[in-house]
């Protein structure tokens, strides 16, 4: 087979060439069945093994393309649940809203102190606080790591509560009447620690998001969260345009 044309006289690095031809054939419908390996782009694209693996190495970093030690690459697939950016929402709305089966493995549900977390709810560092820690599965497999405090004055109900079919914050209303009205999340992409990777059963390679929120009701703090979530089955979306947007900060 004749190889495919890379221009070996522009300014755009043979690597980055190959990339964009890639992601051009994955945008075309190309590469459902079988993603080709590393020989058949050298043999393919009259190129060197590592350019090749320059390329690929770049889909992998933009979760394009999976490829992980003695198996061939393959397109990833598309995340399965999306979350719109700049809204307030439940994780278990997000996956019901995908058309999967929601569930949680309940890893502890207790009242402790935890001076760092109490700070951040404005109490007194001794304060109790309601903790709530759960393994979330979509579609029967791990999405995410959940961890929750609350002040006890405020949701002790909710310690007799069953996690395992029903969401916090419908809990929350119908136990305590309270209802989280604003908040604050900082998001970001890290590689998971081992503990983490063997309980979401992350791929190789793969990221997640770890999530931090403050959430208030009435302006009180009532809850502090700290979620990680598998990158490769979640995606945050933004809608945008000249005349609204997101404040950008330093």
């Amino acid at each position: 087979m004749a190889a495919r044309a890379l221009d070996r006289a522009a300014p755009t690095p043979l690597w980055r060439q190959l990339q964009q031809e890639l992601l051009a054939r994955m945008g075309s419908g190309e590469f459902t069945d079988q993603f080709p390996g590393e020989m058949a782009l050298v043999e393919d694209y009259g190129v060197s093994r590592h350019t090749v693996r320059q390329a690929l190495s770049r889909l992998r970093a933009d979760g394009v393309v999976v490829a992980e030690r003695g198996r061939q690459p393959r397109v990833a697939p598309p995340p399965e649940i999306h979350q719109p950016m700049g809204a307030l929402y439940s994780l278990f709305a997000s996956v019901s809203a995908a058309g999967l089966e929601q569930r949680s493995v309940v890893r502890a549900l207790d009242v402790r102190a935890d001076g760092v977390v109490a700070t951040r709810l404005d109490l007194e560092a001794s304060s109790p606080l309601v903790y709530l820690e759960r393994l979330r599965l979509a579609g029967g497999e791990p999405l995410a790591l959940d961890r929750v405090w609350l002040p006890a004055d405020l949701a002790a109900p909710l310690l007799d509560a069953d996690f395992t079919n029903t969401s916090l914050y419908a809990e929350l209303l119908a136990r305590t009447g309270l209802r989280l009205d604003h908040g604050h999340e900082d998001i970001h992409a890290v590689v998971p620690s081992a503990a983490e990777r063997a309980r979401l059963d992350c791929p190789a390679g793969a990221a997640v998001f770890s999530i931090n929120r403050l959430g208030r009701s009435r302006e009180r703090p009532v809850e502090w969260r700290h979620t990680v979530v598998r990158g490769d089955r979640f995606a945050l979306t933004a809608d945008f345009s000249a005349h609204s947007g997101y404040q950008l900060t330093s």
